[in-house]
Parts: C-alpha cells; structure tokens; sequence
C-alpha cells in the first residue's frame, strides 16, 4: 500500500492502476460503490485518487470548515478498504486552469497510466466544471482506457452523499450521519492544554480544535475516545462550543473520558460523537454548571449503554 503526493514522476508500480476518481470526504456508500466499480473494472491493482486541497477550498478558502474526515484518516480509510494505492492529486493553479480534456491527458493518461476509471454520476472535472461523467466516457474511449459510471445510491431514502453528512452534524443529528457513513463520525486530533475549567471542576477534560474539520452543532454528546490510535474505546462526554458560562472563546470539543485518570496533552485523541444532549447554555452560577455536568454525564452513560 502506497500514498503519493502527485500524478507526476511516479514509477511504474504506482502506474496502470484501475483508479476511482472522486473527493471521498467520508467515505460514504456512495463512493463505496464508486471503488467498488474500480476494483472489478481493473486486473490487478486498484488505487484511489482524490484532490489535495478539495477544489471547494481552493476556490473558497473562506468558507467555514467543511471536511468530515483529516486527509490521514481519508487515506487510512481508503486503504484499510481494500486499495493498492491512494493518489493525492495536488488540487493548484494550475490543475484549476486545465481543460476536461487536458485533465484527462495529462492527469489520467500521461501521469496516472490509468487502465481504468470509475467516478460517480455527478462527477465533474475540468476549468469551470466543463466536463462530466459522460464527457470521461467519451475521453477514455479515445485515449484507450475504460470508465464506468456509478448510478445515484441512497441511504435512508436519499441521496448518500458528503453534503447530507454534513448537515446531519451541523444539525446535532450524529446518528443520522452514522447511518451515511456507515460508521460514527471522528473528530480527531492533538490534545491542547486548556484553561483547566474542567479539572478545577471535578470533570478534566481532553481538549481539541477541531480546525478544518466540520463543526457539529454547538452542545453536549454522548461519546467514545480512543487514545493514540490503540486500544479500547472509552465511554465519555464531550462538550463542543464556546462555553459561554466560564468564557466565550473559539469552538472547542472538550471530552470527558469517564473513570479515566492519565495525562493526554499531546496524544492523537479519536473522539466518535454519537448521540446529541443538549444544546450549549450558559449558567448563571458555576454549582449551576456541575450540576447539569453531571446530569450530562449521567445520561451520556445511559445512552451508550443502551448501544
């Protein structure tokens, strides 16, 4: 298994692969099927290639935080389903300003090798999204490769896609997104010293920023942690937003690990949110706020036992 950066100067065994083409943010059972279609399609190696940056982030640098999963955990997932290869296609200038045609040759053909394409129905590629699933159709049947497009899947009775992932999160609706995904939801990253709120209050916590990665809907969750990659997944509760009782500041996930006494500052800490509480309040007294901690921590346990 092997991740590259780029489409050009590979070696010949990164080369000639049978490639699903896509953004795969979540890995969702569309783009599931989309890998699918590029695993049966080639003899021999399959591989992966998504855009580095996402073209929404290149073109909308200013748009609030959008992904659902870090690339590590894009590409570990992408891997651990199966493929030879993943293919980080550096989403630049330069890409931006190629023609469909161009894309195809100088991406797919000349650098990639390709043997095979799949991409899904909607997939659009190319300067100003000119050219689409049937425009690659027609592209590969001329430069001598196959492309096979995958139809429209659903999921709970709708489209499977990224955007539904997202606004299921944004509207404090984890299970929902857990559905799509075919998995919880992780947000994950380094543990960040806080202000030491929750410790003074009988209730440490693990603190993350949570940084390009989509920001849930503000409020209390029933979770489970996994420290450094490794080991069982711990129940707990988790609070994400500014918390206004003790400080208005930047969104943070702050997750309380239940029966945990370790040190996580600077851990790999996996946090997968699975069920909301409560929105975010603000208290008028700190006895207020325990008080409501420990209901949440009461109900957090309930619902993850009933799991």
């Amino acid at each position: 298994m092997a991740i590259y950066a780029d489409y050009r100067g590979l070696p010949a065994s990164a080369r000639g692969a049978s490639v699903a083409l896509g953004n795969f943010d979540g890995l969702h059972a569309g783009h599931r099927e989309v890998m699918e279609a590029a695993r049966k399609g080639g003899h021999g190696r399959f591989a992966v290639a998504t855009f580095e940056p996402p073209p929404r982030a290149y073109f909308r640098p200013s748009d609030p935080p959008f992904r659902i999963f870090r690339p590590e955990r894009r590409n570990q997932t992408i891997l651990n389903a199966g493929a030879d290869i993943v293919f980080e296609l550096p989403f630049n200038g330069e890409m931006a300003a190629m023609t469909d045609e161009g894309f195809v040759r100088s991406v797919l053909v000349e650098g990639l090798g390709v043997a095979h394409v799949s991409v899904g129905f909607d997939f659009r590629f190319g300067r100003g999204r000119m050219g689409h699933a049937q425009r690659l159709a027609s592209l590969g049947r001329a430069l001598g490769f196959g492309v096979t497009i995958v139809e429209e899947v659903e999921k709970l009775g709708a489209k499977a896609s990224s955007t539904a992932i997202r606004q299921a999160l944004m509207a404090g609706e984890p299970e929902a997104a857990a559905e799509i995904l075919g998995s919880w939801w992780v947000a994950d990253g380094i543990v960040e010293s806080g202000e030491q709120n929750g410790r003074s209050l009988g209730f440490p916590t693990a603190n993350l920023h949570l940084g390009e990665l989509i920001h849930p809907k503000h409020g209390v969750y029933a979770v489970r942690a996994r420290i450094d990659r490794q080991g069982d997944w711990l129940d707990g509760v988790a609070n994400f937003g500014r918390t206004p009782t003790t400080g208005v500041r930047d969104p943070l996930l702050e997750t309380h690990i239940f029966d945990f006494d370790g040190d996580l500052y600077g851990k790999w800490l996996e946090v997968q949110v699975i069920s909301y509480l409560r929105p975010e309040l603000k208290f008028a007294t700190l006895d207020e706020l325990v008080d409501a901690m420990t209901e949440d921590a009461k109900n957090a346990r309930q619902r993850l036992a009933n799991l």
